[in-house]
């Protein structure tokens, strides 16, 4: 696969990237595609390894290594080597149902775990993929064409998020009648509203989305099934109902002078945003929700990160990103050895342009939130934080991060974005429909199966496994619709 001396011959390249005096100053897309020929190039690193982690997506040490999709990467890098870009496509379109969207918001399980990235940088499948996608579309190669034939079954999708979007597209290529709801007024869930701009331009979830409705795809939004229609009125309209609504229950910061003004959760914050700029059609920033205040963003992952790159766009004064957890290793240690996932210092590009906007990086690790203090009005003005430290808890056999005491230290603040995760399934939902949750309240299901206790409905994506990658959420679809299909058809041929 790919040519045999290439990882010798061409060193990794990737497309340019806009510098950050140029664009923090909008919320377009910043990462640029290399010449065709140049892609041709990095495809060609691929190594003929003999045994391709990088598609395996299993579990190991507790992560996933290798694409959840089990791509088949080393053909796909083979063809777009050759130049044989509509085979690459038809080839990646065997596993994938949306490339558009990991091409642009994946960790790249599969190049962590690549072979050639041993001794060498990986291969670089993600902007190959993008190479791929894109060039589909530019030659009318991605379909918006109905089924041929109906079979008369009708399928609602509750939540148009990854998960749901690719459990649809499944469905309705079988056959299938699909309508999906959508409780907000766009179609698209976290990837809509969940990601900003910047990283995933929202038309390429309009491009998308224009293909499904043209073969045959409904969508029906601003409907909050729970509320403004319920699984009595789906159930008996429908013969199957999927679950595809997400982990969207925020973890909270349960301290002292939480109720202050000022205190939001990340995703409310980044849905303010996004709205704001596709209302005005990107002609209004919401500079309002930001502009020089001082902000503390709660959670060092990629919601934090998102929102201080946000942050930045909106002229704040200074953004500081707290995280509970030891900063990681610069390189791997002997104990987390490949092909499992590289538990490594990872700077996104929101910390980047902090520390070229700041002259630091915004992270304090080992640090949380112990008190917050609000003024005479109720707004928020200061945080006391507090640092953390190790500590193994006999009783559960685990270690917990536990407060140091005379560490803390009170710092300002005007605006504080809690981005500290996803707790599972909201109560409104499930309660409505009756499905019985696990321990974690995601709805419970049987190991590797996406029945759920009620007969008919189905679960996928978050609400299912619980917060997860974008590339989890459509490895779930397309699983789900499987299901779905074999229970309506008594085989699939999906």
């Amino acid at each position: 696969m790919g040519k045999v001396t290439g990882f010798l011959e061409y060193e990794r390249k990737e497309g340019n990237v806009r510098e950050e005096a140029d664009r923090v100053l909008d919320f377009k897309e910043f990462h640029g595609r290399l010449p065709l020929a140049e892609q041709q190039k990095q495809a060609a690193r691929c190594m003929e390894c003999g045994v391709p982690f990088c598609q395996a997506g299993v579990m190991i040490a507790g992560m996933a290594s290798g694409c959840p999709l089990h791509n088949l990467i080393p053909e796909v890098n083979d063809l777009v080597y050759r130049g044989r870009m509509a085979e690459a496509y038809r080839r990646l379109s065997v596993t994938h149902s949306l490339p558009e969207f990991t091409c642009r918001v994946c960790p790249a399980l599969c190049e962590a775990a690549c072979t050639c990235g041993v001794a060498d940088a990986p291969v670089s499948t993600k902007e190959n993929e993008k190479a791929v996608i894109e060039y589909a579309y530019e030659n009318g190669l991605v379909s918006g064409d109905a089924p041929a034939v109906r079979t008369g079954k009708k399928v609602a999708v509750i939540g148009s998020g990854p998960s749901g979007l690719a459990a649809a597209i499944d469905l309705n290529s079988r056959g299938h009648l699909v309508t999906v709801y959508e409780r907000r007024d766009r179609i698209g869930g976290l990837l809509r509203y969940g990601i900003p701009n910047m990283k995933l331009d929202k038309s390429v979830i309009d491009r998308r989305v224009a293909l499904m409705e043209k073969s045959g795809i409904r969508f029906v939004v601003n409907t909050d099934v729970g509320k403004d229609i319920t699984s009595a009125e789906l159930l008996k309209e429908y013969d199957a109902v999927v679950l595809a609504c997400g982990a969207s229950n925020p973890r909270d910061i349960n301290v002292p002078g939480r109720d202050a003004k000022g205190i939001m959760f990340a995703v409310e914050f980044l849905t303010a945003v996004t709205r704001k700029l596709l209302d005005s059609e990107f002609k209004e920033f919401p500079t309002e929700l930001a502009k020089d205040k001082k902000v503390i963003v709660i959670g060092g992952g990629d919601t934090g990160n998102d929102c201080v790159g946000s942050c930045i766009r909106l002229g704040a004064k200074s953004v500081t990103q707290l995280e509970m957890m030891p900063e990681p290793p610069a390189k791997r240690l002997p104990s987390n050895s490949w092909p499992e996932w590289p538990r490594v210092l990872k700077t996104d590009y929101g910390q980047e342009e902090a520390i070229w906007k700041f002259g630091s990086d915004p992270r304090i690790y080992k640090t949380t939130v112990k008190e917050f203090k609000k003024d005479k009005k109720g707004n928020v003005k200061s945080a006391v934080l507090v640092s953390l430290e190790p500590k193994k808890d006999e009783k559960m056999g685990r270690m917990n991060m536990v407060p140091v005491a005379g560490t803390e230290r009170t710092v300002p603040a005007d605006l504080v974005l809690i981005a500290a995760g996803f707790l599972g399934s909201e109560k409104y939902v499930t309660d409505n429909f009756g499905v019985e949750l696990d321990g974690r309240t995601n709805v419970k299901t049987a190991p590797g199966a996406h029945a759920t206790s009620v007969m008919k409905v189905y679960v996928t994506g978050d609400m299912h496994r619980g917060q997860s990658l974008v590339v989890w959420a459509i490895s779930e679809g397309r699983s789900v619709a499987k299901a779905v299909d074999r229970d309506l058809m008594g085989y699939t041929n999906l």
